[in-house]
C-alpha cells in the first residue's frame, strides 16, 4: 500500500509539470515532498532509524525553510524530523539525510569526502552529481522532474534502498 501512495504522489508530482517547470508547486517544495517520501524506502543501520531523524541542508535556503516547517520537530513513527541548515565546513556526520542545493554544488566532493562512508542519504539537484557519488540526484527529463539512483553510493553509505525506490528511479 505504501509503494502505491508513494507511486500517485511521484505521478502527480510528474504530471503537475506544464511547459518548463511546474505552475502550481515552486521546485523547493517539491523536493522537499519528494526528500520526505524517499525517507520511507531507505533503510538505515539500527540506531540510525529512530529518534532524532536529521535532515541537513546545504545551500538551498528554500529548500531547508520548506522542510523545516513542514516537517521540523514533526514525528512520523518513532523518529522525529530536525532540520538543519549546514554548510559544507559542518559535522556533515550528524545527519542522516544530506540536502546539498544547487548552489553548493561545486563543493559537493568535499562533501562527500567529509561524510565518507558513514550512514548518510545525500541528495542532490545538479546534472553529474549522481555519477559523481550522490545517492539520489534530482534531475528534469522533458520538462518532468525526475530523479536518479546510485546503488552503489547508497551501498557505499551503508544504506539499502527498496526495490519500489529503484523502479521509479533512473537507476545509475
Amino acid at each position: 500500500m505504501r509503494s502505491v501512495k508513494f507511486f500517485l504522489l511521484i505521478a502527480a508530482i510528474a504530471f503537475s509539470f506544464n511547459g518548463t517547470f511546474a505552475q502550481d508547486r515552486p521546485a523547493h517544495e517539491l523536493h522537499s515532498m519528494m526528500i520526505y517520501n524517499f525517507l520511507k524506502y531507505i533503510q538505515w543501520p539500527a540506531g540510525k532509524n529512530s529518534g532524532e531523524f536529521v535532515i541537513g541542508v546545504v545551500g538551498a535556503e528554500s529548500v531547508y525553510e520548506t522542510l523545516n516547517s513542514w516537517y521540523g520537530n514533526k514525528t512520523r513513527g518513532d523518529k522525529k524530523f530536525i532540520i538543519k541548515k549546514l554548510s559544507e565546513k559542518d559535522d556533515l556526520t550528524q545527519c542522516q539525510l544530506l540536502y546539498v542545493g544547487k548552489t553548493a554544488s561545486a563543493k559537493f566532493k568535499d562533501v562527500l569526502n567529509k561524510i565518507g562512508s558513514q550512514p548518510v542519504l545525500t541528495v542532490t539537484n545538479q546534472n553529474g552529481l549522481a555519477q559523481q557519488g550522490s545517492c539520489i540526484n534530482f534531475k528534469v527529463v522533458n520538462n518532468r522532474l525526475k530523479f536518479e539512483l546510485n546503488q552503489a553510493a547508497i551501498a557505499k553509505s551503508n544504506l539499502k534502498s527498496s526495490s519500489q525506490l529503484a523502479a521509479m528511479a533512473i537507476v545509475i
